[in-house]
């Protein structure tokens, strides 16, 4: 993999006031009053996140083995979905996640995203990959592999390393710095040719600000509750 990564900054804190909410389809996420902000869906968490990151992403391309660069790790839902189709499929999966502001453990539990996936077998283990030091590695199971960082977007210099990039950042509107033309240069770098970006926002701004940035973007059909979202592709 070819990096170039500048220094972590390592202190991160959480919004004090997020707290368990029950979505739709029976799944939980975390909401906060404050920000009037949830990680997922009101529609269902669970629905959400496989229709935009597995159906729509993980499913859009064939390179085995698969690098995935997650853009906010959030509750961790997308990176437990997509561990699990790994081992359903015996793909391997080499997965990075950027979390500059971890998700506490004690809400991470009570959140219990395996046993809502009828996995409880996985919690331990999870919790642990949640959990790891800035740069550490796991492999909890043959056909993934998992890297946490706390470093932001802006701070991300890779080239030509991910073949895809799940990009789950909060809305534009509570989190205007993500979504800026340097942003998704830097992750137009970070993909290898025929790479791709996929997200839940299909706001026409960020449609032209990743044309902007050399992608091929098109409007594919959203999560339930939502009509569209966009999926970038960097061209060969």
């Amino acid at each position: 993999m070819s990096e170039r990564l500048s220094a972590p900054t390592t202190s991160y804190e959480h919004p004090a006031d997020f707290s368990e909410y029950r979505t739709r389809d029976g799944s939980y996420t975390l909401y906060s009053p404050l920000l009037d902000e949830r990680y997922h869906s009101v529609h269902g968490a669970v629905q959400e996140s496989f229709h935009v990151f597995i159906r729509m992403g993980y499913a859009a391309t064939s390179a085995m083995p698969l690098r995935v660069l997650e853009v906010g790790l959030g509750t961790g839902l997308n990176m437990l979905l997509t561990w699990v189709e790994a081992d359903l499929a015996e793909r391997n999966v080499e997965y990075t996640a950027l979390e500059p502001y971890p998700v506490p453990p004690a809400l991470l539990a009570a959140l219990d995203h395996p046993a809502g996936l009828e996995l409880p077998e996985r919690r331990a283990t999870f919790l642990d990959l949640m959990a790891l030091q800035e740069g550490a590695t796991a492999q909890p199971s043959a056909h993934f592999r998992f890297q946490l960082s706390t470093r932001k977007a802006q701070q991300i210099e890779h080239i030509d390393a991910f073949d895809i990039v799940y990009f789950d950042a909060f809305g534009p509107a509570n989190q205007p710095e993500m979504w800026t033309l340097d942003v998704f240069q830097r992750m137009y770098r970070a993909l290898a040719p025929g790479g791709v970006l996929v997200t839940y926002c299909a706001k026409g701004v960020v449609r032209r600000t990743m044309q902007a940035a050399g992608f091929t973007v098109e409007r594919v059909q959203g999560p339930v509750g939502k009509k569209e979202m966009l999926r970038a592709t960097k061209p060969l």
